[in-house]
């Protein structure tokens, strides 16, 4: 009993998402309807990308990829720039959760006995922050970004012409923060680390399942393939691998569906919402991701909108803000939270500071960008 207890305190989305659709249910009684709530090929997808990224990490790649590029850091800026471009441009394809996963204890790791605490920090929440921006270029880049995509059936080329432009500023606003809050002093960090042999078959059949989830995102193979064949492969490769998936991120986008399935069908609730955020999806999705995080923001807000790609940039850039805004920031924060000498409070100013003037800065200019092309 404790276990189960300790487990559901560690899930608070989950958590919230169940007792949000139990109390629903009671309100719009199980029925055939309820078959219509799921978007199968998100579950499925997210499935098969979790069981891919997690193979790849388990032989080494992420790892591999690091060492070789950080061994051209000499200063603290320079490793800075390089940390914050990993983060940034392996979220588009791994997620912004994995790039934290991977990168923000390996940081933890090249400070270790060192006293720059300072430089450590500002790291960090540039990673972290990188590691969302990022992640919003494309549709495999964060579970609400794959969400829209197939909700709402956008092509690759609407994706991104919708989200380039924030992807654009949103670069530079990191290069300019990175090179104004990291300094040239020496690098006084344990680059240079050992790293094993990357076993070459698995690594190849595990980036061969992770193509194939790029296929079927392209829709050039169906979701129920890519679920059989990723399976049988990773089932053949290293079985352990099905117990690294996300089962409590899944179980919260079905929780989602449930909730978001009965309240559209209760005319009030749904004629308020549909009023309330006509015209103000970027503004409203953005702020709301503030409290409950942007991905459970995106499943409730999409049953009451067609604006699918004011809500796609208002969710993406309100990622942004509070530590909860996007979940993968509670990733960085519990890594350096339990690190040897950490500061939080020093952590959370910083974190801050950072996210809520990059916000500022993206809400302005796509508010500027709608009015001069509406979407």
């Amino acid at each position: 009993m404790n276990r189960i207890v300790k487990w559901c305190r560690g899930q608070p989305v989950l958590m919230i998402a169940f007792l949000a659709a139990l109390i629903t249910v009671f309100i719009v009684p199980p029925d055939s309807g309820y078959l219509s709530y799921c978007n199968t090929s998100v579950l499925i997808l997210l499935f098969c990308l979790m069981l891919a990224v997690a193979g790849l990490r388990s032989v080494g790649v992420f790892e591999k990829i690091t060492d070789i590029l950080l061994k051209r850091s000499g200063n603290v800026r320079r490793l800075g720039l390089i940390m914050m471009n990993l983060c940034f441009f392996s979220a588009m394809l791994v997620t912004n959760d994995v790039a934290l996963l991977t990168f923000v204890p390996l940081t933890l790791q090249l400070f270790e006995g060192t006293d720059d605490d300072r430089s450590l920090i500002r790291m960090i929440v540039l990673e972290t922050a990188a590691a969302n921006l990022g992640s919003m270029l494309t549709p495999i880049g964060n579970p609400q970004n794959l969400y829209i995509y197939s909700e709402f059936g956008l092509t690759p080329a609407e994706f991104v012409s919708t989200m380039l432009p924030a992807g654009i500023v949103s670069y530079g606003i990191l290069t300019g923060l990175s090179l104004g809050l990291l300094d040239k002093s020496p690098c006084r960090t344990n680059v240079g680390h050992k790293i094993s042999a990357i076993p070459k078959g698995r690594a190849f059949g595990y980036f061969a399942v992770f193509l194939m989830c790029i296929a079927s995102v392209l829709r050039i193979i169906p979701d129920w393939a890519c679920l059989v064949i990723s399976a049988a492969a990773v089932f053949i490769i290293d079985k352990k691998l099905f117990k690294k998936a996300d089962y409590a991120l899944l179980a919260t986008f079905v929780c989602f569906f449930v909730f978001v399935g009965n309240i559209a069908r209760i005319t009030v609730v749904r004629d308020f919402f549909s009023e309330i955020l006509a015209g103000r999806e970027l503004i409203i999705s953005a702020l709301l991701s503030q409290c409950i995080s942007n991905v459970p923001a995106t499943v409730m807000l999409s049953g009451f909108t067609e604006n699918a790609k004011a809500l796609l940039l208002g969710v993406n850039i309100g990622g942004l803000g509070t530590p909860i805004a996007s979940l993968a920031s509670l990733i960085s924060y519990q890594f350096y939270s339990k690190s040897e000498g950490a500061s939080t409070g020093k952590y959370l100013r910083v974190f801050l500071a950072v996210n809520f003037g990059g916000l500022a800065c993206l809400l302005l200019f796509e508010t500027l960008m709608l009015k001069i092309y509406p979407v």
